[in-house]
């Protein structure tokens, strides 16, 4: 199905073209390249606004989920009807996450790749509230990422690691 990508900021430049494939491979990598996932790249104002709405935290972020479905963790959508072919949306603080690479020095294409793959765990149900969680989603992270390894040729690991 189709990743639908738009940039609703203008404060950094973003090359889509290579996050869209990032992210249909990722999707694919978790067995769900049939489903739709929306990401929007968002400013800082914007993740802020949706971050204090919806997490009471009155500051940006680097990614924001929405799933459509409420799943276990690893589980599948069953969708119904055409209109359940859709993991949700995801929110990428890409002002956020390009001030984090300049100053960690890390390139920013790739840490946007990584941020999306966080972001589709989230919308399949993976959380990190706890060790265990946390766990479960750091795997499937690096399971994910090292298939999107292995087709791009990069080293790319998760978010999280190192969080509990």
């Amino acid at each position: 199905m189709s990743v639908v990508l738009r940039n609703a900021q203008r404060a950094v430049p973003v090359r889509r073209a290579p996050l869209r494939r990032a992210v249909c491979a990722l999707r694919a990598a978790l067995g769900a390249a049939r489903f739709d996932v929306g990401l929007v790249c968002a400013g800082n104002g914007l993740m802020q606004r949706l971050n204090s709405v919806y997490r009471q935290r009155p500051e940006p972020t680097d990614v924001l989920s929405f799933p459509f479905h409420r799943l276990v963790a690893g589980e599948l959508p069953r969708p119904r009807c055409r209109d359940d072919y859709n993991l949700g949306d995801i929110f990428l603080g890409v002002e956020y996450i390009h001030q984090q690479c300049c100053d960690t020095g890390e390139d920013f294409d790739s840490v946007l790749a990584v941020t999306a793959a966080h972001g589709l765990c989230h919308l399949l149900g993976y959380q990190h509230n706890t060790k265990p969680e946390w766990q479960q989603m750091y795997q499937k992270e690096t399971e994910i990422l090292e298939e999107l390894n292995r087709l791009t040729g990069a080293s790319l690991r998760p978010l999280t690691a190192g969080l509990f």
